[in-house]
Protein backbone atom coordinates (compact mmCIF):
# COMPACT_ATOMS: atom_id res chain seq x y z
CA UNK A 1 0.00 0.00 0.00
CA UNK A 2 1.21 3.32 -0.65
CA UNK A 3 3.03 5.41 2.40
CA UNK A 4 1.36 9.08 3.03
CA UNK A 5 3.90 11.97 4.27
CA UNK A 6 3.36 10.68 7.95
CA UNK A 7 4.64 7.49 7.78
CA UNK A 8 7.94 8.49 6.76
CA UNK A 9 9.99 10.75 9.13
CA UNK A 10 9.04 14.38 9.88
CA UNK A 11 9.65 17.64 7.31
CA UNK A 12 9.72 20.88 9.04
CA UNK A 13 8.83 24.19 7.55
CA UNK A 14 12.33 26.49 9.13
CA UNK A 15 12.80 29.63 7.21
CA UNK A 16 10.56 31.68 5.09
CA UNK A 17 11.50 34.73 2.46
CA UNK A 18 9.90 36.93 -0.17
CA UNK A 19 10.00 39.64 -2.58
CA UNK A 20 7.10 41.71 -2.52
CA UNK A 21 4.16 41.00 -4.70
CA UNK A 22 3.89 43.90 -7.05
CA UNK A 23 2.77 44.76 -10.74
CA UNK A 24 5.04 44.35 -13.68
CA UNK A 25 8.70 46.25 -13.00
CA UNK A 26 11.98 46.24 -14.63
CA UNK A 27 12.90 43.92 -12.10
CA UNK A 28 14.72 40.98 -13.25
CA UNK A 29 13.06 37.40 -12.08
CA UNK A 30 17.03 36.86 -10.71
CA UNK A 31 16.60 40.00 -8.18
CA UNK A 32 13.21 38.34 -7.18
CA UNK A 33 13.99 35.23 -6.31
CA UNK A 34 17.15 36.06 -4.88
CA UNK A 35 15.35 38.43 -2.19
CA UNK A 36 13.22 35.72 -1.26
CA UNK A 37 16.14 32.88 -0.74
CA UNK A 38 18.18 35.39 1.23
CA UNK A 39 15.14 36.15 3.09
CA UNK A 40 14.43 32.35 4.05
CA UNK A 41 18.16 31.46 4.65
CA UNK A 42 18.41 34.39 7.01
CA UNK A 43 15.10 33.56 8.92
CA UNK A 44 16.58 29.79 8.95
CA UNK A 45 19.66 30.86 10.37
CA UNK A 46 21.94 28.76 7.38
CA UNK A 47 23.75 29.39 4.63
CA UNK A 48 23.58 28.37 0.78
CA UNK A 49 25.81 25.68 1.14
CA UNK A 50 23.38 24.05 3.68
CA UNK A 51 20.74 23.43 1.21
CA UNK A 52 20.74 20.04 -0.06
CA UNK A 53 18.02 20.03 -2.97
CA UNK A 54 16.19 22.96 -4.64
CA UNK A 55 12.47 23.25 -6.37
CA UNK A 56 11.47 26.28 -8.41
CA UNK A 57 8.13 26.57 -8.74
CA UNK A 58 6.98 28.99 -12.28
CA UNK A 59 4.17 29.49 -14.63
CA UNK A 60 5.26 32.44 -16.98
CA UNK A 61 9.17 32.45 -17.04
CA UNK A 62 10.43 29.27 -19.54
CA UNK A 63 12.90 26.50 -18.96
CA UNK A 64 15.52 26.67 -16.19
CA UNK A 65 14.49 30.07 -14.98
CA UNK A 66 15.69 28.72 -11.48
CA UNK A 67 19.04 28.06 -12.64
CA UNK A 68 19.91 32.23 -13.18
CA UNK A 69 18.75 32.56 -9.85
CA UNK A 70 20.61 29.98 -7.43
CA UNK A 71 23.76 30.58 -9.94
CA UNK A 72 24.43 33.93 -7.96
CA UNK A 73 24.43 31.83 -4.38
CA UNK A 74 27.06 29.37 -5.67
CA UNK A 75 26.72 26.47 -7.87
CA UNK A 76 27.18 23.61 -5.63
CA UNK A 77 26.23 20.87 -8.33
CA UNK A 78 23.03 19.71 -6.52
CA UNK A 79 20.15 18.38 -7.02
CA UNK A 80 17.29 21.33 -8.98
CA UNK A 81 13.87 20.26 -10.31
CA UNK A 82 11.95 22.81 -12.10
CA UNK A 83 8.12 22.30 -11.38
CA UNK A 84 4.60 23.70 -13.58
CA UNK A 85 1.50 23.12 -12.78
CA UNK A 86 -0.33 26.40 -13.59
CA UNK A 87 -1.72 28.40 -10.54
CA UNK A 88 -0.60 25.40 -8.30
CA UNK A 89 3.42 25.16 -9.23
CA UNK A 90 4.29 26.49 -6.23
CA UNK A 91 2.04 24.35 -4.25
CA UNK A 92 3.70 21.03 -6.21
CA UNK A 93 7.48 22.46 -6.04
CA UNK A 94 6.47 22.41 -1.65
CA UNK A 95 4.98 18.79 -1.86
CA UNK A 96 8.35 17.44 -3.71
CA UNK A 97 10.66 19.68 -1.30
CA UNK A 98 8.46 17.92 1.40
CA UNK A 99 8.77 14.52 0.27
CA UNK A 100 12.38 14.57 -0.85
CA UNK A 101 13.21 15.31 2.87
CA UNK A 102 10.65 12.97 4.41
CA UNK A 103 12.40 10.36 2.61
CA UNK A 104 15.39 10.84 3.71
CA UNK A 105 16.93 11.58 0.45
CA UNK A 106 17.99 15.22 1.60
CA UNK A 107 18.04 17.06 4.96
CA UNK A 108 17.19 20.72 3.78
CA UNK A 109 15.17 21.49 0.80
CA UNK A 110 14.41 25.06 -0.74
CA UNK A 111 11.24 25.52 -2.65
CA UNK A 112 11.10 28.66 -4.49
CA UNK A 113 8.67 30.28 -6.27
CA UNK A 114 8.92 33.38 -8.80
CA UNK A 115 7.47 34.55 -11.79
CA UNK A 116 6.95 37.73 -13.72
CA UNK A 117 3.40 38.49 -15.64
CA UNK A 118 3.19 37.52 -19.49
CA UNK A 119 0.20 36.67 -21.48
CA UNK A 120 -0.66 32.90 -20.00
CA UNK A 121 -0.78 30.16 -22.71
CA UNK A 122 -2.53 27.04 -22.09
CA UNK A 123 -2.05 23.79 -24.09
CA UNK A 124 -4.34 22.96 -26.76
CA UNK A 125 -6.73 20.33 -26.18
CA UNK A 126 -6.49 18.99 -29.95
CA UNK A 127 -10.03 18.91 -30.35
CA UNK A 128 -12.14 21.26 -32.24
CA UNK A 129 -16.15 22.32 -31.20
CA UNK A 130 -14.76 22.78 -27.27
CA UNK A 131 -15.50 25.57 -25.58
CA UNK A 132 -13.04 25.07 -22.63
CA UNK A 133 -10.87 27.49 -24.00
CA UNK A 134 -13.36 30.00 -25.10
CA UNK A 135 -14.91 30.60 -21.61
CA UNK A 136 -12.66 33.21 -19.81
CA UNK A 137 -12.06 32.55 -15.78
CA UNK A 138 -13.86 35.69 -14.21
CA UNK A 139 -16.97 34.71 -16.49
CA UNK A 140 -16.82 31.11 -15.10
CA UNK A 141 -16.48 32.55 -11.54
CA UNK A 142 -18.99 35.05 -12.29
CA UNK A 143 -21.30 32.19 -13.08
CA UNK A 144 -20.77 29.86 -10.40
CA UNK A 145 -21.09 32.77 -8.32
CA UNK A 146 -24.51 33.64 -9.72
CA UNK A 147 -25.78 30.51 -9.36
CA UNK A 148 -24.34 30.42 -5.25
CA UNK A 149 -26.47 34.04 -4.67
CA UNK A 150 -29.17 31.87 -5.92
CA UNK A 151 -28.85 28.62 -4.06
CA UNK A 152 -28.73 30.49 -0.46
CA UNK A 153 -30.59 33.72 -1.28
CA UNK A 154 -27.31 35.79 -1.06
CA UNK A 155 -26.73 39.26 -2.25
CA UNK A 156 -24.14 40.94 -4.46
CA UNK A 157 -23.39 43.29 -1.04
CA UNK A 158 -22.71 39.62 0.88
CA UNK A 159 -19.94 38.66 -1.48
CA UNK A 160 -18.54 41.72 -1.74
CA UNK A 161 -17.84 41.75 1.93
CA UNK A 162 -15.40 38.57 1.27
CA UNK A 163 -12.79 41.17 -0.59
CA UNK A 164 -13.40 43.66 2.08
CA UNK A 165 -11.82 41.46 4.20
CA UNK A 166 -9.06 40.14 1.82
CA UNK A 167 -8.05 44.01 1.29
CA UNK A 168 -8.22 44.76 4.95
CA UNK A 169 -5.76 41.62 5.87
CA UNK A 170 -3.75 42.70 2.75
CA UNK A 171 -3.07 46.27 4.37
CA UNK A 172 -1.57 44.79 7.52
CA UNK A 173 1.24 42.52 4.81
CA UNK A 174 4.54 44.28 3.91
CA UNK A 175 4.66 41.69 1.23
CA UNK A 176 1.38 41.68 -0.66
CA UNK A 177 0.29 43.71 -4.01
CA UNK A 178 -2.62 45.49 -2.52
CA UNK A 179 -2.03 47.17 0.93
CA UNK A 180 -4.97 49.49 1.02
CA UNK A 181 -7.99 48.75 3.05
CA UNK A 182 -11.59 49.22 0.72
CA UNK A 183 -15.05 49.72 1.51
CA UNK A 184 -17.87 47.46 0.77
CA UNK A 185 -18.56 50.90 -1.64
CA UNK A 186 -14.81 50.80 -2.99
CA UNK A 187 -15.23 47.11 -4.07
CA UNK A 188 -18.67 47.27 -5.18
CA UNK A 189 -17.37 50.63 -7.45
CA UNK A 190 -15.16 49.07 -9.01
CA UNK A 191 -14.89 48.20 -12.45
CA UNK A 192 -17.50 45.57 -13.90
CA UNK A 193 -15.96 42.52 -14.93
CA UNK A 194 -18.13 39.74 -15.06
CA UNK A 195 -21.55 39.99 -13.84
CA UNK A 196 -21.43 41.57 -10.79
CA UNK A 197 -17.83 40.99 -10.49
CA UNK A 198 -15.47 44.11 -10.18
CA UNK A 199 -12.07 44.40 -10.72
CA UNK A 200 -11.44 44.68 -7.01
CA UNK A 201 -12.82 41.22 -6.39
CA UNK A 202 -10.50 39.71 -8.81
CA UNK A 203 -7.23 38.85 -7.67
CA UNK A 204 -3.93 40.54 -9.32
CA UNK A 205 -1.53 38.80 -11.28
CA UNK A 206 1.87 40.51 -11.30
CA UNK A 207 5.82 39.44 -10.33
CA UNK A 208 7.04 38.29 -6.78
CA UNK A 209 8.52 35.46 -5.23
CA UNK A 210 8.19 33.41 -2.17
CA UNK A 211 10.56 30.71 -0.39
CA UNK A 212 10.32 28.31 1.64
CA UNK A 213 13.25 26.00 3.70
CA UNK A 214 12.15 22.55 4.32
CA UNK A 215 14.19 20.18 6.99
CA UNK A 216 14.74 16.95 8.74
CA UNK A 217 15.08 16.74 12.60
CA UNK A 218 18.31 15.96 12.19
CA UNK A 219 19.28 19.18 10.29
CA UNK A 220 17.81 21.50 12.44
CA UNK A 221 20.11 19.99 15.55
CA UNK A 222 22.91 19.79 13.20
CA UNK A 223 23.02 23.05 11.80
CA UNK A 224 21.71 24.68 15.09
CA UNK A 225 18.19 25.89 13.57
CA UNK A 226 16.44 27.40 16.20
CA UNK A 227 13.12 24.73 17.23
CA UNK A 228 10.78 27.49 17.85
CA UNK A 229 10.88 28.16 14.18
CA UNK A 230 10.16 24.35 13.36
CA UNK A 231 6.62 24.28 12.09
CA UNK A 232 5.77 20.49 11.28
CA UNK A 233 4.30 19.30 7.80
CA UNK A 234 1.55 16.74 8.66
CA UNK A 235 0.19 15.74 5.38
CA UNK A 236 0.82 16.71 1.77
CA UNK A 237 -2.08 15.41 -0.53
CA UNK A 238 -2.56 16.18 -4.33
CA UNK A 239 -5.60 14.83 -7.06
CA UNK A 240 -6.37 15.64 -10.49
CA UNK A 241 -10.23 16.28 -11.85
CA UNK A 242 -12.20 13.64 -13.38
CA UNK A 243 -14.40 13.65 -16.17
CA UNK A 244 -17.21 15.15 -14.27
CA UNK A 245 -15.48 16.94 -11.22
CA UNK A 246 -16.03 20.72 -10.55
CA UNK A 247 -13.09 23.02 -8.64
CA UNK A 248 -14.82 22.83 -5.92
CA UNK A 249 -15.43 18.93 -5.89
CA UNK A 250 -11.39 18.85 -6.59
CA UNK A 251 -10.56 21.34 -3.48
CA UNK A 252 -13.18 19.35 -1.59
CA UNK A 253 -11.31 16.25 -2.16
CA UNK A 254 -8.20 17.04 -2.08
CA UNK A 255 -8.59 18.82 1.50
CA UNK A 256 -10.33 16.03 2.83
CA UNK A 257 -7.51 13.35 2.03
CA UNK A 258 -5.09 16.40 3.65
CA UNK A 259 -6.80 16.59 6.92
CA UNK A 260 -7.36 12.44 6.85
CA UNK A 261 -3.81 12.36 6.37
CA UNK A 262 -3.14 14.53 9.55
CA UNK A 263 -5.41 13.46 11.20
CA UNK A 264 -7.00 16.55 11.91
CA UNK A 265 -10.74 17.66 11.70
CA UNK A 266 -11.82 20.68 9.98
CA UNK A 267 -13.60 22.79 12.36
CA UNK A 268 -9.90 22.86 14.46
CA UNK A 269 -8.32 24.39 11.98
CA UNK A 270 -6.88 28.53 12.95
CA UNK A 271 -5.32 29.29 9.67
CA UNK A 272 -6.85 28.73 6.19
CA UNK A 273 -4.91 29.61 3.14
CA UNK A 274 -6.73 29.28 0.18
CA UNK A 275 -7.28 29.75 -4.02
CA UNK A 276 -9.26 32.72 -4.32
CA UNK A 277 -8.63 34.03 -7.36
CA UNK A 278 -12.59 35.27 -7.10
CA UNK A 279 -13.97 36.44 -4.15
CA UNK A 280 -16.89 33.12 -4.82
CA UNK A 281 -14.32 30.64 -4.56
CA UNK A 282 -13.41 31.65 -0.81
CA UNK A 283 -17.07 30.61 0.24
CA UNK A 284 -17.40 27.89 -1.85
CA UNK A 285 -13.84 26.50 -0.47
CA UNK A 286 -14.53 26.93 3.13
CA UNK A 287 -17.51 25.01 2.74
CA UNK A 288 -15.98 22.55 0.47
CA UNK A 289 -13.45 22.15 3.66
CA UNK A 290 -15.59 21.37 6.18
CA UNK A 291 -15.48 24.31 7.99
CA UNK A 292 -18.89 25.18 7.61
CA UNK A 293 -21.80 23.81 6.27
CA UNK A 294 -23.38 24.70 2.69
CA UNK A 295 -24.64 28.07 2.67
CA UNK A 296 -23.66 28.66 6.32
CA UNK A 297 -20.31 30.77 5.04
CA UNK A 298 -21.88 34.11 4.37
CA UNK A 299 -23.64 34.71 7.96
CA UNK A 300 -20.57 33.25 9.56
CA UNK A 301 -18.30 35.64 7.69
CA UNK A 302 -20.62 38.40 8.89
CA UNK A 303 -20.52 37.61 12.32
CA UNK A 304 -16.53 37.77 11.88
CA UNK A 305 -15.86 33.90 12.19
CA UNK A 306 -12.82 34.38 9.08
CA UNK A 307 -11.53 37.32 10.50
CA UNK A 308 -8.16 37.21 12.13
CA UNK A 309 -8.94 36.07 15.65
CA UNK A 310 -12.47 34.62 14.36
CA UNK A 311 -13.30 31.09 14.39
CA UNK A 312 -10.58 30.97 12.09
CA UNK A 313 -8.62 33.07 9.96
CA UNK A 314 -9.26 32.25 6.28
CA UNK A 315 -6.65 34.10 3.98
CA UNK A 316 -4.90 36.47 7.09
CA UNK A 317 -1.77 37.22 4.16
CA UNK A 318 -4.48 38.89 2.63
CA UNK A 319 -5.44 35.92 0.21
CA UNK A 320 -4.66 35.72 -3.77
CA UNK A 321 -7.22 39.12 -3.74
CA UNK A 322 -5.08 41.35 -2.00
CA UNK A 323 -1.47 39.38 -1.31
CA UNK A 324 -1.49 38.49 -5.46
CA UNK A 325 -1.31 35.38 -7.50
CA UNK A 326 2.01 35.91 -9.51
CA UNK A 327 1.45 32.16 -10.29
CA UNK A 328 4.77 30.35 -9.16
CA UNK A 329 5.25 32.16 -5.65
CA UNK A 330 1.58 31.32 -4.54
CA UNK A 331 1.35 28.04 -3.26
CA UNK A 332 5.39 28.39 -1.60
CA UNK A 333 3.80 31.93 -0.09
CA UNK A 334 1.01 30.41 1.58
CA UNK A 335 2.82 27.74 3.40
CA UNK A 336 5.20 30.93 4.53
CA UNK A 337 2.39 33.15 6.04
CA UNK A 338 1.08 29.71 7.83
CA UNK A 339 4.65 28.96 9.57
CA UNK A 340 4.93 32.67 10.63
CA UNK A 341 1.27 32.15 11.92
CA UNK A 342 2.20 29.12 13.91
CA UNK A 343 5.10 30.65 14.98
CA UNK A 344 2.86 33.65 16.20
CA UNK A 345 5.20 35.64 14.18
CA UNK A 346 2.90 37.46 11.59
CA UNK A 347 3.09 40.71 13.13
CA UNK A 348 -0.31 43.15 13.01
CA UNK A 349 -1.75 39.88 11.39
CA UNK A 350 -1.28 37.22 13.65
CA UNK A 351 -3.76 35.19 14.92
CA UNK A 352 -3.97 34.70 18.43
CA UNK A 353 -3.32 30.82 19.01
CA UNK A 354 -2.76 29.53 15.60
CA UNK A 355 -1.75 26.17 15.86
CA UNK A 356 -3.22 24.16 12.67
CA UNK A 357 -2.96 25.41 9.66
CA UNK A 358 -4.03 24.48 6.31
CA UNK A 359 -2.87 25.47 2.77
CA UNK A 360 -4.92 24.90 -0.49
CA UNK A 361 -4.38 25.74 -4.14
CA UNK A 362 -6.02 24.63 -7.65
CA UNK A 363 -4.48 24.56 -11.05
CA UNK A 364 -6.83 25.40 -13.83
CA UNK A 365 -9.49 23.56 -11.82
CA UNK A 366 -7.80 20.22 -12.73
CA UNK A 367 -5.12 19.70 -10.10
CA UNK A 368 -5.81 20.72 -6.71
CA UNK A 369 -3.06 20.43 -3.65
CA UNK A 370 -3.68 21.11 -0.19
CA UNK A 371 -1.05 20.66 3.25
CA UNK A 372 -1.58 20.69 6.72
CA UNK A 373 1.17 21.97 8.79
CA UNK A 374 1.49 21.88 12.31
CA UNK A 375 2.95 23.67 15.76
CA UNK A 376 4.93 21.43 17.37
Amino acid sequence: MAKLLGDLRPAFVVGAGWHRYQRLSQTNHVELGLTAVRGALTDAGITWADVDESFIGTGHLGMAAGRSVLKHLGAFGKPLVHVENASASGSAAFRLGCITVAAGLSDVALVLGVDKPRMPYRAPTGTDGLADDAIMPFTHFSLLGSEYQTAYGVSDEDIARIAVKSHRNGALNPHAHRQRARTLDEILGGNVVAGSLTSLQCCPVGEGAAAVLVASEAAIARLGIDPAKAVRVASSATVTETASSSDKQVSAEVIARALYEAQVPADSIDVFELHDAFTIEEAEYVEASGICRPGEYVPMLEAGAFDIGGQCAVNPSGGLIAMGHPIGPTGVGQVGEIALQLRGAAGSRQHADARIGLAHMVGLGAVGYAHVLVRP
